[in-house]
């Protein structure tokens, strides 16, 4: 249902996510941001609450996940959320594997949070380095000759990844899409093995082909389906001076039900008044998955590697204090530094069981200010 009408009841601020004073901002939208919102001005922290049950949600330090790629070079990524649109996996291979792969069911978006090499694909030598988004198209073959163990975060879409339709900024806003990495055609040398193992990523059973060749052997390759990568380094950060803007405006890739946003390094609000933090919120539509790459926010450091799942109708946002200490900050503070990587489901996200384990689960500390 849409509305033309916005209401304003009892006491509230003049402009919306400014001047909010003693009070606590929070955000009832639909469909995330894009859709009709309620903004309740509360008394209270309403993510000060015991949650107890499945949508509780979950906070994970990747350091303390142990994939099976990462203590075998046979291994395979480790499965930690999903549903009927995508899958989110870990990677931390640090050995090239003995076999290629081919993801028979989506497309992979792999963002790499740690370490260098390159993949080997059909379309040619892919190098990568911290803040790479590698993708790799449905039903591509491919292998990952890695320098070093590495930590990927793996997006897999049932429906094709694509670029959101440009806006009012045009084509080349946030990001200009020619500085994408294309690989150039090679022939990868076979090695006197006698078969080659292309193993499939499937979501259910397992399935193999072997040939007799190396089947990366491609001569030359045209057309707009490919492989590429990109830095987090060349995409542009919409910011404005006078607001906190939403989540959506960070938009990078979406499939269907899934999209992918950057919160990247950029100047803080000037205004004054201006909340500087995302206000609170339950995202009524979307369940939320944030990475944390690395950084630092007004003065405090980011804790890298950790995921953070917040289930779609509960409450969350940044810990009050955060939000008293960049008031007190203001006229200190001139930027803020983050980099997290933001995965936003239209489907509600299942963990998987090593990510709830009682017995496993190391939750990591709230950032302390």
């Amino acid at each position: 249902m849409e509305s033309f009408i916005q209401h304003r009841k009892g006491r509230t601020p003049r402009q919306v996510h400014r001047d909010v004073a003693d009070l606590k901002d929070d955000e009832l939208g639909r469909y995330g941001f894009t859709g009709r919102t309620a903004h309740f001005y509360r008394r209270n922290d309403p993510t000060a609450y015991r949650a107890v049950g499945d949508l509780a949600g979950v906070d994970r330090m990747t350091h303390d996940l142990t994939p099976t790629d990462q203590i075998d070079p046979a291994g395979e990524p480790l499965l930690m959320f999903h549903n009927d649109d995508c899958r989110i996996l870990l990677s931390r291979r640090g050995g090239v594997a003995p076999f290629y792969t081919r993801n028979v069911d989506g497309d992979e978006l792999i963002f790499v949070h740690q370490g260098t090499g390159h993949f080997e694909t059909e379309f040619g030598r892919l190098p990568y380095r911290p803040g790479d988004y590698v993708y790799i198209p449905k039903a591509t073959t491919y292998r990952q000759i890695p320098d070093d163990e590495c930590i990927f975060l793996i997006i897999e879409a049932v429906e094709e990844f694509r670029v959101p339709e440009a806006g009012t900024l045009g084509r080349h806003f946030p990001f200009d899409s020619s500085l994408v990495v294309v690989p150039e055609a090679e022939v990868f040398a076979d090695d006197d093995r006698e078969e080659y193992e292309v193993r499939f990523r499937q979501r259910a059973g397992k399935t193999s082909v072997f040939y007799k060749f190396n089947p990366l052997d491609v001569e030359g390759w045209k057309g707009d389906n490919f492989a590429f990568t990109y830095n987090i380094e060349d995409y542009d950060v919409i910011t404005s001076d006078t607001v906190h803007l939403p989540p959506t405006v960070h938009l990078f890739m979406q499939a269907t039900g899934v999209y992918v946003m950057n919160f990247l390094p950029r100047p803080v609000e000037g205004r004054e008044g201006t909340e500087r933090l995302p206000w609170y919120h339950r995202n009524v539509d979307f369940d939320e998955i944030a990475f944390f790459h690395g950084g630092s926010m007004f003065g405090v450091d980011m804790p890298p590697g950790l995921i953070s799942h917040a289930p779609q109708g509960i409450h969350h946002g940044i810990p009050e204090r955060a939000r008293e200490r960049a008031r007190r900050r203001f006229e200190q503070d001139t930027r803020v530094e983050w980099q997290v990587i933001s995965i936003d489901t239209h489907k509600r996200l299942i963990p998987s069981p090593v990510m709830v384990d009682s017995a496993n689960v190391a939750v990591a500390e709230e950032v302390q200010v």
